[in-house]
């Protein structure tokens, strides 16, 4: 996942960081989610994991289609019993550090490095989980363009630092893969109530359209920004545990644990 922490390593400029106005918001009094006119595309209930490493031919992969990792947790080939557990329809993925000390953890990508997959431009992309609680924890739910030829497209429908168990952001980048001082990115911190993320199930949600990209909090609207050109294509999933974001991580609980209910994308009948 791009992030300001991870640019810095990678790229000799940092992206320009536009945020924005709005800044903050409450996930409450908003705007209902209405989905009567869309029709589901992809159902994800995790009643069995379909992954492999790199694929091709499975619904899932365990890393970016890039073959970038980010944070401080490599994202580990798939092998009995970690970093993908599934039971009773719950998928887990599992943070933890291996003999040498060193952090692994799990990334689910729905295409593979040759675009083989499942995409979709525009609908309504929703992910129901449960957050590890702790410092250093990074759970996300993201979106990225198929094409990357000149641009990276990427939606972030949440994404949470465990170090503030108060908020989450959603952000909308474009990142230019040719010069770094071109891209762009707006943020958005939605405030929940301290500890909610780890308590129960959640669904975070955005709605994509050629006019605006509107983010939800179980199904409340907690923030909308208008569509780049860029993400006018088709949109892939990831979901992953990340560790770090630039973080301290040595009071990062070991193992940690992220819990996803389901991932599931709608597209309008139309």
């Amino acid at each position: 996942m791009t992030r300001v922490a991870v640019i810095a390593r990678i790229l000799p400029v940092l992206a320009i960081l536009v945020w924005s106005l709005q800044g903050v918001s409450r996930a409450e009094n908003a705007l209902t989610l209405d989905l009567s006119d869309y029709e589901l595309t992809f159902e994800e209930d995790f009643d069995r994991l379909d992954v492999s490493a790199w694929g091709p031919g499975t619904r899932w992969i365990a890393h970016t289609p890039w073959n970038g990792d980010f944070g401080d947790a490599a994202f580990a080939d798939p092998r009995p019993g970690f970093p993908f557990t599934v039971k009773d329809g719950v998928l887990a993925i599992e943070a933890r550090k291996d003999e040498g000390g060193k952090w692994a953890s799990g990334l689910l990508a729905s295409v593979d490095g040759a675009g083989r997959g499942f995409s979709q431009r525009y609908g309504y992309f929703e992910m129901r989980a449960k957050f590890p609680k702790g410092e250093g924890t990074w759970p996300a739910f993201w979106l990225i363009g198929l094409d990357r030829l000149t641009h990276t497209s990427e939606v972030d429908v949440v994404e949470h630092y465990g170090h503030f168990p108060g908020r989450y952001t959603a952000s909308v980048h474009v990142w230019d893969r040719k010069t770094a001082s071109k891209s762009s990115s707006v943020h958005h911190r939605v405030l929940v109530a301290p500890g909610s993320l780890y308590d129960d199930y959640n669904t975070f949600g955005a709605k994509i359209d050629a006019d605006w990209i509107i983010f939800y909090f179980n199904r409340q609207e907690v923030w909308r920004q208008s569509t780049p050109e860029h993400h006018k294509q088709p949109m892939y999933l990831l979901v992953d545990l990340g560790v770090g974001a630039g973080w301290p991580t040595e009071n990062t609980p070991d193992p940690s644990v992220m819990l996803v209910d389901y991932v599931k994308v709608w597209a309008r009948e139309d």
